[in-house]
């Protein structure tokens, strides 16, 4: 089961780190993408796997004794951890305010000048 999500588990980290590549060069643009990206991947990923739950014992002919079987599989503290990391950036790329600003050209060759 693991080795079948680690493309999609290859392709949230990427963009992660686009994401964070876009908040340390202060691309606010990049930041907002990647958090929306990150939401979106998550939902997907949740909803497939929800799929594979309740497909997965599809093969026993009785349907009483499958549903059984995938009310039994839980979901573990890892989906929250999973949840958390896109609920942060999306809220972190959504702030109004930015509390960090370049300096333009103009300020540096004036404190430069002092």
């Amino acid at each position: 089961m693991y080795d079948a999500n680690k493309p999609f588990g290859i392709v949230i980290l990427l963009i992660a780190v686009i994401g964070i590549v876009g908040v340390v060069f202060m691309q606010m643009k990049i930041a907002r993408m990647a958090a929306w990206l990150s939401v979106g991947l998550i939902i997907l990923f949740y909803f497939l796997a929800l799929l594979k739950i309740h497909t997965s014992f599809s093969f026993i002919p009785f349907h009483a004794i499958s549903k059984f079987l995938a009310r039994q599989i839980k979901f573990k503290w890892g989906w929250w951890l999973l949840v958390a990391g896109p609920a942060l950036a999306l809220a972190g790329a959504l702030s109004e305010k930015s509390k960090y600003k370049m300096p333009t050209q103009q300020q540096a060759v004036n404190n430069a000048g002092k």
